[in-house]
């Protein structure tokens, strides 16, 4: 019986010997490059969430904004994107007012139509924040949809359709954060909550 356990432990030495091998070792020659010659075909593009899903009318749209240089959605689908909009509000005896930002409707639908993520390398990084830094990045933390959503229905002064005075409310999605605090490495996971 002896010898089978070190038979086996003999055996379970060499499985993990012969398994583990030794290619972490630095390779001579050039470095491995990126060819970029030859030609490249935009298959989808990605800009503010729910952008697309929500103001394109049919799959077929949807299937075409994915696939338009985001320059020229501007002048394809920023009439929809307002006349959409303008729907929703009618749909409430609404119309449109300025946003928190200042924004009136074709302005703001032609920032949707053109729908790209700026990015800021001289700010902090923020989908909007409280002081009036908009738009330069978008932090783990940061609610996307409520902030979309305050930009499209809350008005002036951000909470014209915020559930109060007999409103609906249009500025939240009701789904909170996540509880806890996001890692500061990738993949900026938060810790599990028990």
């Amino acid at each position: 019986m002896k010898i089978f356990k070190y038979l086996i432990a003999f055996t379970a030495v060499v499985v993990l010997t012969v398994s583990c091998g030794d290619d972490d070792d630095i390779v001579g020659g050039n470095p491995a490059t990126t060819d970029f010659s030859g030609t490249f075909i935009q298959q989808d593009q990605m800009g503010r969430p729910g952008i697309n899903t929500v103001f394109t009318p049919t799959e077929a749209d949807e299937n075409m904004f994915n696939v338009t240089i985001p320059a020229n959605g501007i002048s394809m689908f920023q009439p929809t994107f307002q006349s959409r909009i303008e729907a929703y509000y009618n749909a409430y005896g609404a119309t449109y007012e300025n946003n928190i930002l200042g924004l009136d409707l074709p302005t703001l639908t032609t920032a949707l139509a053109l729908d790209v993520l700026q990015v800021s390398p001289d700010a902090p990084t923020s989908y909007f924040s409280a002081a009036g830094v908009p738009l330069t990045g978008r932090a783990i933390e940061d609610d996307v949809i409520d902030v979309s959503l305050i930009l499209l229905f809350g008005g002036n002064t951000g909470a014209r359709f915020d559930g109060n005075n007999g409103t609906p409310n249009l500025v939240s999605d009701n789904v909170a954060q996540e509880a806890g605090t996001s890692s500061n490495t990738f993949p900026y996971l938060t810790a599990a909550q028990f």
